[in-house]
């Protein structure tokens, strides 16, 4: 498993590439057993890609997308976000990176159930810089124009109880995007919605990508939903398959 891996210095990461892996291996220990997750991974994304990682389960794709959002390091291997070595980052250094330049959206929505969407989307901004030095009027504009943007101006004052699974996941989308992050991370998002719903929600993150060129990477079953990517990675027992 173990491999020589060729330096590739910052310099030599093309300006157009958002993400480049090279060589990625993630083996989690369990007592004296070795579990191999990803073997020697590599692939480079280009800024306002649209890319799905597709793969059964146990092929690796939750490891690689926690790699790839700077929630994991690899075992061994590279890998440089915009040109920049994340190896030997610490805690902060990666939370950082997660808060300012990374946007996460899950199967799950993740919504905090007592307060508005208007509040679970400020929050958000407020927990990921603090405010930046913002008023509070600049923040809640900031979350009104987000919300906005995703189609819930009518509704950011309602509870996510009161939402609907395809209305509570645009709010999800929203948090996601109120940093205006360079990297959006969706793992499964139209998992939990009804196919109507789930192509709603696939034509939002289409159109995002389009108006911001946003870089998005899916996780997904759905070969409906790979299909709308410009590429699909294939895993199989942590491995590449296709490309």
């Amino acid at each position: 498993m173990n491999k020589t891996v060729t330096q590739i210095k910052p310099e030599q990461v093309p300006s157009d590439v958002m993400i480049e892996v090279k060589d990625l291996t993630k083996v989690y220990r369990l007592g004296t057993v070795e579990v191999p997750a990803l073997c020697g991974v590599s692939f480079q994304i280009k800024r306002g890609e649209v890319v799905s990682i597709m793969g059964a389960s146990g092929s690796g794709k939750s490891t690689l997308m926690n790699i790839l959002g700077c929630l994991d390091l690899p075992t061994s291997g590279e890998y440089y976000f915009s040109g920049e070595n994340i190896e030997g980052k610490n805690d902060d250094d990666l939370a950082h990176i997660r808060n300012q330049k990374i946007g996460f959206v899950f199967q799950q929505f993740n919504l905090l159930p007592r307060i508005n969407v208007l509040r679970n989307v400020e929050l958000a901004l407020f927990y990921s810089n603090g405010n930046g030095g913002k008023t509070w009027k600049d923040t809640r504009k900031r979350a009104e124009e987000v919300l906005g943007s995703v189609g819930l101006t009518d509704r950011m004052h309602h509870r996510p109880t009161e939402l609907s699974g395809g209305q509570q996941q645009r709010v999800a989308v929203a948090r996601a995007l109120v940093n205006e992050p360079d990297l959006l991370l969706a793992d499964e998002p139209t998992g939990n919605l009804d196919s109507h719903t789930g192509a709603e929600i696939m034509h939002l993150l289409l159109d995002l990508n389009k108006q911001r060129n946003l870089t998005l990477v899916i996780v997904t079953h759905d070969p409906n939903i790979a299909a709308q990517t410009q590429r699909v990675i294939h895993l199989r027992d942590g491995e590449i398959v296709k490309e």
